[in-house]
This record gives structure tokens, C-alpha cells and sequence, in this order.
């Protein structure tokens, strides 16, 4: 049985992460700012950190926001896992940082160099969107009249649970350094899983195809956060929504 610690284990990814491994018969230890007995905010560390990965062997790092300190919290969690002397390190992270000037995105790409060069076991998975926040970020458009959408942006949003899966998978192995990519099944346009949400939901907006500007918009635009390559999740975004929401379902 091995011993392993889920960052952000309370989270959309990480509490699927810590179901899959602790089904497997495995002692997880869940990480959250708020959730006892593992309450640490990794941005400021303490002791507390300490504690939570004395005799861990395995981290999945799943802990992150796009509100910033990511940064500061992979240096302290690196840190401490050098001193309880941890054997891998894995770290969930985004198709296109490396190709796309967004902030959030440097960030995670930073965080990825950071693992890389800590001296520790590490493997590195990048993943596409989740439907889930796909779906939140239709939800907030959603509230206006007209729903916009960036226009000619595609999107390939795939299934949290299978890349919980995929993670539990890799916890369990030894560090692979950065691995293939896992993407959804689809490359759609984003005005397209606007109509679809839009019809699951039973809500009639018109959707409506704004352009943007920037390099951060023309990296979007061209498919930078995308790996149709990598196409190898099963379920589709129509798929998700019937689960979540049934047939027009309000």
C-alpha cells in the first residue's frame, strides 16, 4: 500500500483523484486550505505541510487558481517534499501553456519548470479543458440576453473522471517526466457547445460571435490549447450535459 497526498483534494479533479486511488486500498492524505486534518494553505506552508507528507511517498499536485499563487504554493510544497523525502511528484497541468500567452497559463507552464527542476521523482501530465468548467463559464455568459462567445475559438473539452483515472494510473507508477497529453474526443467550435448547452438546459439565447483581440486571443484562436492528436478521451460534451442536466432540463 502506498502512502500519497492529493493537493487540492476537496477540488473538481482532486476529490476524483483521492476516490480512485483509496478504492485501489490506498492510504490518501487530502490537502485543502479548509478540510482537517490536512488543513494547509500551501501559499504560506507551516508546519502543518510538514506533517501532511511525513511518510508520503507519492504527491499528486492538483492544487491551483487562476487568482494567483500557484507559484508561491509549488515552492513551498516542493520544499517540503524534498525535506520528507518523497519519491514522486505529480503535477496536472493545461494542453498549450507552452503556446499560449495567457497569464493563467504561464503560471502553470512556470509550475511545470519548477517540478521539473526540483530534484525530486516528477511526472507531468497536461490535460484539456473539463466540461465542467466549460460548462461554468457558459452558465456566467449565459445570464446576458445575447450569449457571446469568442469568436473562431475551438475548444476541446474532455471528462474530469477520466483524468482522474489517468492520474490515479500514474501516481502508481514510477516518475515518467512529462507524459502524453490527454485531450477530449472532440475539437468543436465554441459556439457549438454554447447550442448545445443552451438546448440541454432548455434556455433560448442567441448566440452571437464576438471577435477579440491580442496574442493570448489569436493563440486561442489557432488551436493552441488543443491536441486533436492527443484525441483519445471517450466522453463527448453532449454526453456530460445529458448526465448533469437530462433531456431539457432547466
Amino acid at each position: 500500500m502506498t502512502t500519497i497526498l492529493v493537493t487540492g483534494g476537496t477540488g473538481t479533479l482532486g476529490r476524483l483523484v483521492a476516490e480512485r486511488l483509496r478504492a485501489d486500498g490506498h492510504e490518501v492524505r487530502v490537502l485543502s486550505r479548509r478540510t482537517p486534518p490536512y488543513a494547509v494553505d500551501l501559499r504560506t506552508g507551516g508546519a502543518g505541510l510538514d506533517a501532511a507528507l511525513a511518510g508520503v511517498e507519492t504527491v499528486v499536485h492538483c492544487a491551483s487558481s487562476p487568482k494567483g499563487g500557484d507559484e508561491q504554493a509549488a515552492r513551498n510544497l516542493l520544499a517540503a517534499a524534498r525535506r520528507a523525502g518523497v519519491d514522486h511528484l505529480l503535477y496536472i497541468s493545461i494542453v498549450g501553456v507552452d503556446r499560449v500567452p495567457f497569464p493563467y497559463y504561464r503560471t502553470k507552464l512556470a509550475v511545470e519548470r519548477m517540478v521539473e527542476e526540483s530534484g525530486l521523482g516528477w511526472t507531468v501530465l497536461r490535460a484539456t479543458q473539463f466540461h465542467d468548467l466549460v460548462v461554468t463559464l457558459l452558465q456566467g455568459l449565459a445570464k446576458s440576453p445575447v450569449l457571446a462567445v469568442p469568436a473562431g475559438v475551438p475548444d476541446q473539452p474532455v471528462e474530469v473522471a477520466e483524468v482522474a483515472e489517468r492520474l490515479a494510473e500514474l501516481a502508481l507508477a514510477a516518475p515518467a517526466g512529462r507524459v502524453p497529453d490527454l485531450a477530449g474526443p472532440e475539437v468543436r467550435t465554441f459556439d457549438s457547445l454554447a447550442r448545445a448547452y443552451l438546448r440541454a438546459t432548455g434556455r433560448r439565447r442567441p448566440v452571437v460571435r464576438v471577435p477579440l483581440f491580442g496574442k493570448a486571443y489569436r493563440a486561442f484562436r489557432a488551436g493552441g490549447h488543443t491536441a486533436p492528436e492527443r484525441a483519445v478521451g471517450k466522453a463527448t460534451f453532449e454526453e456530460y450535459l445529458e448526465r448533469r442536466f437530462g433531456q431539457g432540463a432547466r
